[in-house]
C-alpha cells in the first residue's frame, strides 16, 4: 500500500502514527504540496478533493481522510485496537475524537491559516483579529485537556487510541508551526504528551 504524504503535514502524520502501532509498514509516496502536486490532474484522479493523505491499494484503489484510511487500517489489523472494542467505547472513543478535530484542530487551522508562514505564501488575506481570538481559544482547550487529564489517563480513557494519536498530531504541529506551545504550567498535559510523544511511533 502507497500513502501519499508530505513531511510536515499533520494528517498524514495521523496515519504514519496509526499505521505504526499496527505494525503496517507503508510505502510513503511524496507529494510536495510547496509544489501544488495534490493539485495535478494526475493526483485529483486519486482525490477529487486535491487534499493528502491518501492510501492507494495494491490494486489501484483510493482512500482519502485520515480518520478513513485509519478505519480501513484497523478492519486490516484489528489489533492492537484503536477504535473501540464494544458499542460504548466505539462511541466514546469516536466522541473524543471529534472534540479534538472540531474544537482545537479548526481553531489551530485558523491560526496557520493568518500566521506568519502562510502568510508570506501570499496565498490568503489574512484577518489578523481571527488569528487573536483562535489563539485565545487553542489556549483555553489546552486548559481544559490538563483539566480532564487530571482524572483520565488518555484521551478517551485508560489506553491509548485514535483519539491520542489525532491530539498528539495537533499539539505538535501547533507547537511547531503555528507557535501554540500548550503552557508547561500545565502539568497535567505535559504528562499526557511526554508519555504519548515517547511511543516508538511518534517518530514518524
Amino acid at each position: 500500500m502507497k500513502l501519499y504524504d508530505f513531511p510536515s503535514a499533520p494528517n498524514p502524520r495521523r496515519v504514519k502514527i496509526f499505521a505504526a502501532e499496527k505494525g503496517i509498514d507503508l510505502e510513503l509516496v511524496n507529494c510536495d504540496m510547496s509544489k501544488r502536486e495534490h493539485k495535478t490532474e494526475e493526483f485529483l484522479k486519486k482525490n477529487p478533493s486535491g487534499k493528502i493523505p491518501v492510501l492507494e491499494l495494491d490494486d489501484g484503489r483510493c482512500i482519502s481522510e485520515s480518520v478513513a484510511i485509519c478505519r480501513y487500517l484497523e478492519s486490516v489489523e484489528p489489533e492492537p485496537n484503536l477504535f473501540g472494542n464494544d458499542p460504548f467505547e466505539l462511541a466514546f472513543i469516536e466522541s473524543r475524537n471529534r472534540h479534538i478535530e472540531l474544537e482545537l484542530w479548526t481553531q489551530i487551522g485558523t491560526s496557520w491559516v493568518n500566521g506568519p508562514i502562510v502568510g508570506s505564501m501570499g496565498i490568503f488575506e489574512q484577518i489578523p483579529a481571527a488569528k487573536l481570538a483562535s489563539d485565545k481559544n487553542v489556549n483555553s482547550f489546552y486548559k481544559r485537556l490538563d483539566r480532564e487529564f487530571s482524572f483520565s489517563k488518555f484521551v478517551a480513557g485508560d489506553r491509548y487510541t485514535i483519539a491520542d494519536i489525532t491530539l498528539l498530531s495537533a499539539v505538535d504541529f501547533a507547537s511547531r508551526m503555528v507557535d501554540l506551545k500548550p503552557d508547561d504550567e500545565l502539568k497535567s498535559l505535559r504528562r499526557w504528551y511526554e508519555e504519548v510523544s515517547s511511543r516508538p511511533s511518534s517518530d514518524n
